[in-house]
């Protein structure tokens, strides 16, 4: 598993909140609820995405944006029209002034909004719970990216059009695995365009010495690696390994191998029911105490709080 694969490998809805909301203008919905990825796609008509002190940015047909939380947004047909909805936590929808607005704007399955054929479209998929994003993803991206059109077409588009009004046996399932997929074929035409200012490991793929480094590391977390190990599967010497390593990676190869050892061990937690001394093993840890530990160190919880709050 390369670095980029081992980073899209994180996205993994579980009953994400997915839904086709269909808009006459004027129209403003301000967005509270915290998620740590939405995803919103343009299927007809125009949009205005505003973060809270952010940039606002318009969204054309065929456009997809991803907002990265949990800051607030504002989505309006122009940026100056008042908010008319507030999206809270865990799918909530009020009114600005407080009252509840849940029922009453309901179009059909999983459709929101005016009227089914409303001039302006968009296709929203939420992940709920901040497990289902990696941390290392969520820090390598910005508040809010865009992808125009022009730029990048999307077959999944289509077909999530038609899938999201559905309503049978598994679709949930079906839905979670193409928000899944949808978000990665996005994040990886984003971090090939030149304004998407990629993390260094990313960067550092492409350098014939670091690239093989990091593919080393990806690839085997649990082989006990050293700087000196490392250097001569790469060819190169112990201090021009661990120099050129930091400056484009931007921090030392033992630290890198720390965080990616962490990361696997926090989706191991989420997603398996092995045992601590079992997930220590897969990924370069000699006891369930020095994972703990580590662990405890990184992420501020122990790995059973983790495994807990992920559940």
């Amino acid at each position: 598993m390369d670095a980029l694969a081992g980073l899209l490998d994180g996205p993994r809805a579980h009953g994400a909140f997915m839904i086709r909301a269909c808009f006459e203008p004027p129209w403003a919905v301000r967005v509270e609820d915290r998620a740590p990825l939405t995803v919103m796609v343009m299927a007809r008509g125009e949009a205005w995405v505003t973060p809270d002190g952010g940039e606002q940015v318009r969204l054309g047909p065929g456009d997809l944006a991803i907002a990265r939380g949990p800051d607030p947004y504002t989505c309006a047909d122009t940026p100056g029209t008042d908010p008319q909805a507030l999206i809270l936590p865990g799918g909530e929808c009020r009114y600005p002034d407080g009252s509840s607005l849940n029922g009453s704007m309901d179009l059909g399955v999983r459709t929101w909004g005016d009227r089914p054929d409303a001039p302006t479209v968009m296709l929203i998929g939420t992940y709920l719970m901040q497990g289902e994003i990696s941390g290392r993803l969520l820090d390598a991206l910005p508040p809010l990216l865009t992808l125009p059109a022009a730029v990048w077409q999307c077959p999944l588009t289509p077909l999530l059009m038609e899938e999201i009004v559905r309503d049978e046996p598994g679709q949930e399932v079906v839905l979670d695995r193409l928000l899944d997929l949808l978000v990665i074929s996005a994040l990886r035409a984003w971090f090939s365009r030149p304004e998407a200012a990629a993390p260094g490991w990313y960067q550092a793929l492409g350098d014939p010495v670091v690239g093989r480094a990091l593919r080393l590391l990806q690839d085997d977390p649990a082989h006990p690696w050293t700087v000196s190990s490392l250097a001569a599967k790469a060819g190169v010497s112990r201090a021009a390994l661990a120099r050129r390593f930091t400056e484009l990676v931007g921090e030392p190869p033992m630290a890198y191998l720390t965080a990616w050892r962490l990361a696997l061990a926090a989706d191991r937690l989420r997603d398996s029911e092995d045992t601590l001394a079992a997930i220590a093993r897969r990924v370069g840890y000699g006891s369930a105490f020095a994972l703990s530990s580590a662990f405890k160190r990184v992420y501020g919880v122990s790995p059973q709080e983790h495994r807990t709050r992920a559940a």
